[in-house]
């Protein structure tokens, strides 16, 4: 079975950085793009970034495009985000799911911005960006 597990989470005052990671555990990590999503509350889910299996390709949502930075590492069963330039806009529970289909190599559109194209999510970190 297949776990996801986010951690980094906590407050920062805006402007600041956080470093988001998921371990990923059970099945074959490397094969499978990897997105990270993001729910307010009171809001819905929106995406906000993804990578392809091999970490050559990555989309991000235009709301953190130049901020944030996904990146993977196969060998440790671990994605990235790197959260730069953060604002209270940014405040939510992040989440990190898994692609449903593997070896994807272009990473756009309505494939990788969409929840259901995602099979495995883990449980969420808290990101609070207040001063």
């Amino acid at each position: 079975q297949v776990q996801l597990v986010e951690s980094g989470g906590g407050l920062v005052q805006p402007g600041g950085s956080l470093r988001l990671s998921c371990a990923a555990s059970g099945g074959t990590f490397s094969i499978y793009g990897m997105g990270w999503f993001r729910q307010a509350p009171g809001k819905e889910r929106e995406f906000v970034a993804a990578i392809n299996w091999r970490g050559s390709s990555t989309y991000y949502a235009d709301s953190v495009k130049g901020r944030f930075t996904i990146s993977r590492d196969n060998a440790a069963n671990t994605v990235h985000l790197q959260m730069n330039s953060l604002k209270p806009e940014d405040t939510a529970v992040y989440y990190c799911a898994r692609h449903q289909v593997p070896f994807q190599t272009l990473v756009t559109g309505p494939e990788w911005n969409n929840g259901p194209k995602y099979d495995y999510w883990g449980q969420g970190t808290q990101v609070t960006v207040s001063s």
